[in-house]
């Protein structure tokens, strides 16, 4: 008989050598931000040059703009995420970003030619923006929601491997159409309208809801509200760690100018600068994901800080432009490859189902501020005193915030039962042993009879009693009879004494 032992609860996890798969939601989710992002790239690669040269915004309006709209992405994803953990309405409020900015794409077509154009534009921006903070929280708990936790790492690195791709098709597909229309930006606009709402069909079909329809729709409030999850010291530290190493995290754009400048390269290669540290992340997002799974997440996160810190000394050393340029792209692109979705993969454990989506909004506010802040404190020292001194600051700044870092980050216990167990944490507690599921006894199920016959009851077998043991009765055996033998003839001694003789024993006779 053999016994389906999928899916049940007696049966012992599989070893942590067997080859796992990714869950079904988390391949949604990624089709649904591999196309998202074709449709945001593709605006985000043209937007520049239509603000600057189609409509003639100064680059001081657009920095100021673009300013504006990110920090107001970065406040919004506490919102988003609250507002998602309250009755597990993750679907619901991460699908209200993907259609806010798909119909954000509108302002921008309804601002060409229009008298109130930087109007339009402002609220097409914020628009996009804003749908994208209320989005990205909720998604991610998704995530955490539908995947076992020894696997994060590897579900968030495949989800971020899709969404790459986007983000390197989109720029593609806009220089293309550009090309193909004349420097048409509108036709830009309304393709990634089009591919944009495609998104939002897409998450309706194919992303599932609440992991659990079981769960209640409305569960009680709990004191501390958003900040409710920072009672736990983990987390706490999580988020302290996150802060203050993205304080020290220089922006993209500078590194680029940077890049830029050093190697004297023309405007015209700008663009593809961030397309090679867009490859590197491609390659080795799924890589560094399950290699977090197996030795822990607090290593490959801090590893991927130390890439960046790498990436600034070879901006200051003396070295080849060719070498320079690739070492630099290539180390930023497994700066953000151990980062990304490592961190959220590392912070969402520490987080109870009903705040999942509001604690990983924390984390990634906090860590958006402190690089808004590290952005506009790099941009004034550059300012004051040069490239090469701000540069300096940002590398020594970063091997600080490593050491504090290193010391504050919680341990995490390896996925999969591999690497070193987990020290204790004086902050949460010895760490609880784990719970070995006992197999127990499955009864044969009895076997389907035809159909239209009705099955016969089994008859009991009545007790045959065994008879004990009886020894066999002894038989006698007859002793053989005397026969009679002839007197001695008497001595010379019994003639003497006159007595009798005895008789000599004779031997016995088998009959």
């Amino acid at each position: 008989m053999y016994l389906a032992t999928t899916g049940r609860p007696d049966v012992p996890p599989a070893p942590s050598g067997v080859r796992r798969h990714v869950p079904g939601t988390v391949l949604a989710l990624g089709t649904v931000s591999l196309v998202t992002d074709i449709s945001s790239e593709m605006v985000t690669a043209v937007l520049p040059l239509y603000l600057v040269l189609g409509l003639g915004l100064s680059p001081l309006q657009f920095g100021l703009l673009d300013g504006v709209t990110t920090g107001a992405t970065a406040l919004v994803r506490l919102l988003g995420g609250h507002t998602a953990d309250r009755g597990g309405r993750h679907k619901q409020v991460a699908g209200f970003g993907y259609a806010l900015s798909a119909c954000s794409r509108l302002g921008l077509l309804l601002a060409g030619g229009a008298a109130g154009a930087a109007g339009w534009i402002t609220a097409a921006l914020t628009a996009d923006r804003l749908g994208k903070g209320v989005r990205t929280a909720p998604r991610d708990a998704l995530i955490t929601l539908h995947t076992p936790t020894k696997d994060l790492g590897r579900a968030f690195g495949v989800h971020r491997a899709m969404d790459t791709t986007g983000a390197l098709l989109g720029p593609l597909a806009a220089f293309a159409l550009l090309w193909a229309t004349a420097d048409a930006y509108e036709a830009v606009f309304a393709v990634s309208l089009c591919v944009g709402a495609f998104g939002v069909l897409l998450w309706v079909l194919l992303v599932p809801g609440r992991r659990d329809p079981r769960t209640p729709v409305r569960p009680a409030r709990e004191r501390g509200g958003a900040f409710a999850a920072l009672r736990s010291p983990a987390y706490r530290r999580t988020v302290l760690c996150a802060a203050l190493l993205g304080a020290a995290t220089v922006g993209d754009a500078f590194l680029y100018l940077l890049l830029q400048r050093r190697l004297d390269l023309p405007a015209t290669w700008f663009p593809f600068l961030p397309l090679g540290a867009a490859c590197v992340y491609l390659l080795l997002a799924v890589p560094v994901g399950r290699r977090a799974d197996r030795s822990g997440r607090r290593r490959p996160f801090l590893y991927g800080h130390g890439a960046l810190l790498l990436a600034y000394g070879l901006l200051l050393a003396p070295l080849p432009g060719p070498l320079v340029l690739g070492g630099v792209l290539l180390l930023l692109g497994a700066f953000y490859a151990a980062t990304d979705g490592v961190l959220m993969a590392l912070a969402g454990p520490l987080l109870p189902e009903r705040r999942r989506a509001g604690g990983l909004a924390l984390v990634q506010t906090a860590q958006a501020l402190a690089r808004v802040g590290a952005g506009i404190a790099f941009g004034a020292l550059w300012t004051v005193s040069g490239p090469r001194t701000a540069l300096a600051a940002a590398a020594l700044a970063l091997t600080a915030a490593l050491c504090c870092a290193r010391r504050l980050l919680p341990r995490d216990r390896p996925g999969g039962g591999r690497g070193r167990p987990r020290e204790p944490d004086p902050a949460t507690g010895p760490v609880p042993a784990p719970s070995v599921p006992v197999p127990q006894p499955v009864a044969p199920e009895p076997r389907p009879s035809a159909p239209g016959v009705k099955p016969v009851p089994p008859v009991p077998c009545p007790a045959v009693p065994v008879p004990e043991r009886v020894a066999p009765p002894a038989v006698p055996v007859p002793e053989p009879p005397r026969t009679p033998s002839a007197p001695p003839s008497p001595g010379p001694s019994a003639v003497t004494s006159g007595e009798p003789s005895p008789a000599a024993p004779t031997r016995r006779s088998r009959p």
